[in-house]
Order: structure tokens, then sequence, then C-alpha cells
């Protein structure tokens, strides 16, 4: 496995966080707090949350059958781009896993 999959999963990984939890953000603020304004910003966050969490859930895959997990791994990764903060603490797990085996040189489906 080369570590640019690696590194594209981790680039999604924070992008799709952070606009989930502006997405998070963007609700609260307009149901709860009933902020000006709020409403267009939820649309557009959610917009691109949206479209940048199918690229995701793509690099995410493809990590995953490159690093051969097991199927509940790889469930657990994709579902973390919809659980705010989730994908910060996964990402942070995966890469360190990973990280060790590309520094250790071991193929990346030899330890799963």
């Amino acid at each position: 496995m080369k570590k640019s999959v690696l590194t594209r999963y981790r680039v999604m990984a924070y992008v799709t966080g952070v606009l989930l939890v502006l997405l998070t953000l963007g609700v609260i603020a307009k149901y709860i707090l009933d902020m000006n304004g709020a409403a267009d910003f939820t649309k557009v966050v959610g917009i691109a949350h949206g479209w940048l969490y199918v690229i995701y859930l793509v690099f995410a895959f493809d990590l995953g059958s490159k690093a051969k997990w097991p199927v509940g791994k790889q469930l657990w990764v994709l579902i973390a781009g919809t659980i705010p903060t989730a994908a910060f603490f996964v990402e942070r797990k995966v890469s360190k896993e990973l990280e060790s085996r590309l520094a250790d040189g071991v193929p990346a489906g030899a330890r799963a």
C-alpha cells in the first residue's frame, strides 16, 4: 500500500469531520437558537458535506480494501463521517496503525 492512499483518506477525514461539526453547529443555531442566517449557512455546509462525504467514502473504501480490513472495521470507518467528531478519532487510530505498518515495511494485510 502506498502512503498516498493513507494521506488522501486523512485529508478527507479531516475535511468531512470539520464540515460535519460546522453543520451540527448550524443546525443548533437554526433550530434551537433561531439565529438569522443559520438556514443559509446550514444549507451550504450541508451540501458541501454531502458531496465531500461521497469522496470520503470512496477514499476510505479504497484504503480499507488495500489494508484488507475485516468488514466490521471497514463499516466503522465509513460511518465515522456521519457522527460529529468521530472522523477525527477514527482517523487518528487508523493512521497510527497503518503508519506503523508502513514504517515496519509489513504489507498492509499481513496484520489484519
